[in-house]
């Protein structure tokens, strides 16, 4: 099956295996996806990223972060740039997700970064999701 946005693929696993509760949630593997996971796993929003080998792609497996009593670190996923209607925005107007408590994820023609390392490094570029 050909996924036509598989940032958005990636959301609606780790969204799903986070509102079932499973510890892990394998997904396949890409250079973006790598950047997008590494982001979360530095904010704090998931516990580990492990790199599988396949043969083929690669499969990364993230380790979901919960709270005491199975509360859930991730409350909110949103993708807001689609391959349908792409969202840009410059460093000076960059969104702030729930007023700094969360982060949006940044694709910047220095890398993948968040909206906080965008606007330190002066950079504008593709908002690909909210996390909060």
């Amino acid at each position: 099956m050909q996924i036509s946005d598989v940032i958005a693929d990636m959301l609606t696993r780790i969204r799903n295996a986070n509102n079932a509760k499973h510890e892990t949630v394998d997904i396949p593997a890409s250079n973006m996806k790598k950047a997008i996971a590494d982001i979360l796993l530095a904010e704090g929003y998931i516990k580990n990223v492990q790199i599988v080998e396949d043969g083929k792609q690669g499969i990364i497996r993230i380790a979901l972060k919960y709270e005491a009593g199975k509360q859930k670190v991730i409350h909110g996923l949103r993708r807001v740039s689609k391959p349908g209607l792409r969202i840009y925005s410059n460093c000076e107007d960059m969104p702030k997700v729930m007023n700094g408590l969360g982060i949006a994820i940044v694709s910047t023609s220095k890398g993948i970064m968040t909206d906080k390392a965008a606007r330190k490094a002066n950079v504008g570029g593709e908002i690909l999701a909210f996390v909060w």
